[in-house]
């Protein structure tokens, strides 16, 4: 609605070509689609051997860390492409 991506904008693309195999692709489309397949296979296989849907003993600090690393990689993106004009990584897509 109002034109401006939000931070995860191409995140889940991104996670499924890292999945895929493809982290070229996945790294020009959200810097972060390695690190959310990585954490979804770590997860899954917690998940599997603990024979649970929430993995126990799951720290909470790392998601601080990770919804701030987030949003200053979305300013950074915004700034790119808004502000100076870039497409393309380290900016948004052409896509």
């Amino acid at each position: 609605m109002t034109g401006i991506p939000c931070p995860t904008c191409f995140l889940t693309r991104a996670t499924s070509n890292a999945l895929a195999g493809d982290l070229g692709e996945s790294i020009a489309l959200h810097a972060f689609g390695p690190l959310a397949a990585a954490a979804l296979l770590w997860w899954s296989v917690l998940a599997l051997r603990q024979r649970r849907l929430v993995p126990a003993q799951l720290p909470a600090w790392p998601l601080g860390w990770l919804a701030v690393a987030l949003v200053t990689y979305w300013l950074l993106r915004l700034w790119l492409s808004f502000g100076l004009g870039i497409r393309g990584f380290p900016g948004f897509p052409l896509s």
